[in-house]
């Protein structure tokens, strides 16, 4: 593997976990199922792509754009969540992917079948990134989701969207406002999952309709169980790693996809909680190593 490709995978594997980061909010607080998340992943990409190629902006001046359109749709597609939930609530993000995948793979404005290409990847300061820019980038707004998930995740936001996420009879009976969380927690998720778009549409160069199938929609929700539901760590490891498997498989290339399915099912069935999720394997791996450390420390202190 050349140095440019590994910036390559990481630069993607980022781009995954700002994503995760998203569906986090939405699955991982209020327990809102999403197996369309490919949609609001489309959404943002089309918008940066069609906002760069056909109304000639900028990179940096698409990119707030295409986040609030992003964010702007998710409320409206959250609507049905108001009246929905559980199974009926998984049914209707699927039909929401099949919907924007149909649109953008029959409309000629977002360019049917034969998709956008000559997304050209951005400059700074009249300078072109190449691999390594552009993977700074995408480090750089990878960081800032991270601050922005570990703020919300210390706001009443995050404890009214878990209450209404537990039992929403119950929320209400508290006060919470559970149709507006879940709102809220649709808009916060679009908008990280229509900035992963949009970075995603500048690395990839081109935008075809099958890029955001239902399977990846499966691969996003697959992400965020195997790493850990309702963690901000879980999310980041699931997307990493999760991606970054397939890679090591390739010198099993026609086997890869088995090896990758069924250490998924294995790890899903083993822990429910994923891997970095409360009480999951590495979680309580890390738990012993500071309560040994911690202890160690005390041994010093009394020595």
């Amino acid at each position: 593997m050349t140095f440019g490709y590994i910036l390559s995978i990481c630069t993607f594997a980022s781009i995954y976990a700002i994503l995760i980061l998203g569906l986090n909010i939405l699955t991982g607080y209020t327990k809102q199922v999403s197996l369309g998340h490919a949609a609001f992943f489309a959404i943002g990409a089309y918008a940066q792509a069609l906002l760069v190629t056909k109304a000639g902006l900028t990179f940096w001046s698409a990119l707030p754009l295409s986040i609030v359109l992003s964010m702007a749709i998710g409320i409206v597609m959250g609507l049905p969540s108001l009246r929905v939930s559980d199974d009926f609530l998984v049914l209707t993000t699927i039909g929401l992917n099949f919907i924007v995948m149909g649109i953008t793979e029959y409309f000629d404005f977002f360019g049917g079948a034969m998709g956008i290409i000559g997304i050209n990847v951005p400059s700074f300061m009249g300078h072109p990134l190449g691999t390594t820019g552009y993977f700074v980038v995408t480090l750089i707004f990878l960081m800032l989701a991270i601050y922005i998930s570990y703020f919300f995740s210390k706001t009443w936001g995050r404890l009214a969207m878990e209450a209404t996420g537990e039992d929403e009879q119950a929320a209400q009976a508290l006060g919470i406002n559970t149709a507006l969380y879940k709102i809220y927690a649709f808009a916060l998720s679009s908008a990280f999952t229509g900035l992963a778009g949009a970075l995603w549409a500048h690395s990839i160069g081109s935008l075809f309709p099958r890029n955001f199938s239902f399977e990846m929609s499966v691969l996003f929700l697959s992400m965020l169980v195997f790493g850990g539901l309702g963690t901000i760590r879980g999310a980041i490891f699931g997307a990493f790693f999760l991606y970054l498997l397939p890679e090591c498989f390739r010198f099993i290339e026609s086997y890869r996809m088995l090896v990758y399915g069924a250490l998924l099912t294995v790890i899903v069935i083993l822990q429910p909680n994923g891997m970095l999720g409360r009480g999951g394997l590495l979680d309580r791996c890390f738990f012993k190593l500071k309560k040994r450390g911690t202890e160690t420390q005390g041994i010093s202190k009394m020595g």
